[in-house]
């Protein structure tokens, strides 16, 4: 991760890869003498806005300022990533809400870009969401190709962790503490820029085990159970284990759905830790 921008963004460099594992939103746009927007919440979302505040109903007021319309929309939301996870959730509603919105109400790709980023630095990639590399405050998208779907195990201390204040530790501690080397981050993944085939998944495991989450440190301290979570996915079995986003979910990469399968039956979460198995979505070759 790159240092703190004016604005108050901080400058990225992430390997972004979409998973199965997603939100369900649903629009139904009806003509009306006004513009409206209702939110119907549903599924088990402790913390996440019911109101003005959701990113999904943020996202469909900004898009209607952008692009006028007397309609009235309903979205139906289904959440199934929890909120302050680290996992893009609030982020994937709103760009999914933009590009549905697009597509019933035509708006320059130039614009919609524009509009996902003033929601927040992760929404413009969840308008076209496929295996990428993120850089600058979240802009700059760089589809890569050749990755295959990974078996993951994802597992949750439980409680939500607020993205600002990982930040704000982040810098505290950046502050506070010796520089060190530059991060082996994008040197580990450059080599993923170029290809044009299937990447095999040794030598992808290989480059996925020299990525550094900048933010973990920081985040672990918020979280003690972080470092536990990452010590039961070292050990059962996964070959890659890291933390997501700001964390607090950690994610461990297995070589076979077999092994992700048999890691999920003795992983042991205990509510209110939560522990699921999912996939990462493969590149369009």
């Amino acid at each position: 991760m790159g240092g703190r921008r004016p604005g108050g963004y901080h400058s990225i460099e992430s390997l972004f890869v979409p998973l199965e594992l997603g939100d369900e939103v649903v629009l139904e746009l009806v003509p009306a003498a006004r513009c409206e927007v209702h939110l119907d919440l549903e599924g088990d979302a402790p913390g996440v806005p019911a109101g003005d505040e959701n990113l999904a109903v943020r996202a469909a007021r900004l898009f209607f300022e952008a692009a006028p319309a007397s309609a009235s929309l309903r979205i139906r939301l289904r959440k199934r990533i929890p909120a302050g996870a680290g996992l893009g959730g609030g982020s994937s509603d709103a760009g999914s809400v933009l590009r549905g919105l697009a597509d019933l109400v035509p708006v320059e790709d130039l614009r919609l870009r524009e509009l996902a980023l003033r929601l927040g630095a992760d929404v413009p990639y969840f308008l076209d969401p496929r295996p990428a590399l993120v850089t600058g405050i979240g802009e700059q998208i760089e589809p890569i190709v050749g990755l295959p779907a990974l078996p993951l195990l994802l597992a949750h201390p439980g409680a939500p962790l607020s993205t600002a204040r990982v930040y704000a530790a982040h810098d505290e501690g950046a502050v506070a503490l010796t520089p060190s080397a530059p991060p082996p981050t994008m040197r580990a993944l450059s080599g993923l820029r170029e290809n044009r085939r299937s990447v095999p998944l040794g030598d992808l495991l290989a480059i996925l085990c020299a990525v550094r989450n900048d933010l973990e440190p920081a985040a672990a301290r918020l979280c003690p159970g972080i470092a536990r979570l990452r010590e039961r996915m070292s050990a059962v079995g996964a070959a890659v284990v890291g933390m997501s986003g700001s964390g607090p979910t950690i994610f461990g990469v297995f070589r076979s759905e077999a092994e992700a399968e048999r890691a999920e039956s003795v992983f042991g979460a205990a509510p209110p830790v939560r522990a699921w198995r999912t996939r990462t979505w493969p590149s369009r070759l």
